[in-house]
């Protein structure tokens, strides 16, 4: 069975709640955090399939959460997609070990696309 929990952080709530409502549409079961150091709990707490999060964050970025989620052998595997409006974002997204970067402002069809890519290979 496919793990459909995708565990999205972003510390802009309108961007928080429209990605939790865009992904419940299309059938996934979306869990919001706006609290980065909290990801960690959050993904023990909920066992996410995929993770979506920002790369520029207050109290700890996106790269660094990628970092440590790498450095650990129960989420060294966890598909990451990173999101920013950053223009240098999809290099440090690559170099923390993101699987993927996707630029602010992203289409939804798009970042919709490569979660159903991220999930089809899973199964």
């Amino acid at each position: 069975m496919v793990n459909k929990t995708i565990l999205v952080c972003d510390d802009d709530q309108d961007i928080l709640e429209m990605l939790v409502f865009v992904l419940e549409t299309y059938g996934y079961r979306a869990v919001a955090e706006s609290n980065s150091p909290n990801m960690f709990n959050a993904i023990k707490k909920e066992h996410p399939g995929l993770v979506i999060i920002d790369l520029w964050m207050p109290l700890m970025t996106g790269d660094e959460v990628v970092k440590q989620l790498r450095k650990s052998p129960e989420t060294e595997r966890l598909p990451v997609i990173v999101i920013s409006a950053n223009i240098d974002g999809k290099e440090t997204a690559d170099n923390a070990g993101a699987n993927h970067f996707i630029s602010k402002p992203f289409d939804i069809v798009n970042l919709i696309d490569k979660v159903e890519e991220y999930y089809a290979q899973a199964s």
